[in-house]
């Protein structure tokens, strides 16, 4: 649609007058034109204003003021140089730094005299070609990572499987060895990197039902120990090897959880080839007021429950403990856009879409989303 066309929507749909008309469309111009429309994942020929506009017209005419209050002031998007920002800084503001402080602790020197230290520098270059770093998802952006450290991180340093079988394991040692002239060489680093962290569950969590710990951090060790006890591969990490997860983004309540299910987990996950904890980092966290919340933001948490479809409830959203998904998986109530893909973790009207189906004899809301969601599990 053409933008001026789809503009005039706007205006019909909003019963703007000409005053509110001129005022917002140049606002709806400026965040489409710096922001929005670098959404990856917009219907072919559709862009932010088209999507908005359709997306208020599910609600009624009384009811999209609030619902375009909420876009207007609320909602968090994180665009494409953001996040490249956030994943270029990774290596030198995370990964080098702990190698660094690891090579001082080992050589008992201070940090800031490692460069002046031909001992010292020689560790540090061996400590990164040991450190191998591993995506748990696309939103990893490895692709990014590698761009951004070519003659620091080789390709077989970087690998986007949080699962890897031991014929990947093995090929990795043998690169790990030839780099080093060394045939006994290990891995001292490991990186688990992804972007995005909402509740924290998908990454660790203990399944009661089973009574065992589920989660990305339990398919690696798997992957690990699996490897390790294959009579091809045998010793993959150093005695004093060390796992850290990183993510680029994450909520303050996923921060909190992680840490202390880390800590929970310790016992249960411990092991001669696995390190006594791990480390977490996060490149940035976002403010624990900014969910939404009663109050704030009642108007919105009104349509979230009118204008609901149970049929975006799965088995696996239920992983996150709470069944309505109006205010997101596990009740996370975000307003948060990331600009490869919404997180379910945000309110459902940003990016669930159904047809409204009648089930049980009962018609829900057919919801239409603003920024559509790639659903992982269907």
């Amino acid at each position: 649609m053409n933008q001026d066309l789809a503009l005039r929507v706007m205006g019909d749909i909003m019963q703007w007058d000409d005053d509110e008309s001129r005022k917002e469309f140049g606002w709806l111009k400026l965040m489409a034109r710096l922001k929005y429309d670098g959404y990856r994942d917009f219907q072919a020929g559709m862009r932010f204003i088209e999507s908005l506009a359709t997306w208020l017209q599910q609600f009624d005419q009384d009811e999209r003021k609030d619902a375009y209050k909420f876009v207007k002031e609320r909602l968090v998007y994180v665009g494409p140089g953001e996040v490249r920002r956030l994943v270029e800084q990774f290596f030198p503001n995370t990964i080098r730094k702990r190698i660094v402080q690891t090579v001082a602790s080992n050589l008992d020197i201070k940090p800031y005299t490692v460069l002046t230290n031909s001992k010292a520098a020689a560790a540090i270059k061996r400590l990164t070609r040991q450190t191998l770093v591993l995506g748990l998802s696309d939103g990893a952006r490895m692709d990014i990572v590698r761009h951004a450290n070519v003659g620091r991180l080789s390709n077989e340093q970087l690998v986007l499987a949080p699962q890897i079988d031991a014929e990947k394991w093995k090929d990795l040692l043998k690169n790990l060895r030839k780099d080093l002239e060394d045939p006994n060489a290990l891995f001292k680093i490991i990186y688990l990197v992804d972007d995005f962290a909402g509740t924290g569950t998908s990454f660790l969590r203990y399944k009661e039902e089973d009574k065992k710990w589920s989660g990305k951090l339990n398919r690696f060790r798997a992957s690990l120990f699996n490897a390790i006890n294959d009579p091809e591969v045998g010793d993959i990490v150093a005695p004093d090897w060390q796992l850290c997860a990183h993510h680029y983004m994450a909520t303050a309540h996923a921060k909190g959880k992680m840490t202390s299910l880390e800590r929970t987990a310790r016992k249960d996950m411990k092991h001669k080839n696995w390190p006594q904890e791990v480390h977490l980092s996060f490149a940035t966290v976002f403010d624990e007021k900014l969910p939404i919340r009663t109050g704030a933001d009642d108007a919105f948490i009104a349509l979230s429950n009118k204008y609901y479809d149970p049929i975006i409830e799965t088995e696996h959203t239920a992983v996150g403990g709470v069944k309505h998904l109006g205010l997101g998986y596990g009740g996370c109530a975000l307003p948060i856009v990331l600009e490869h893909n919404t997180p379910n973790n945000s309110a459902a009207l940003l990016w669930a879409e159904t047809i409204g189906e009648i089930k049980n004899g009962v018609k829900p809301p057919a919801m239409r989303p603003l920024f559509r969601r790639r659903q992982r599990h269907v």
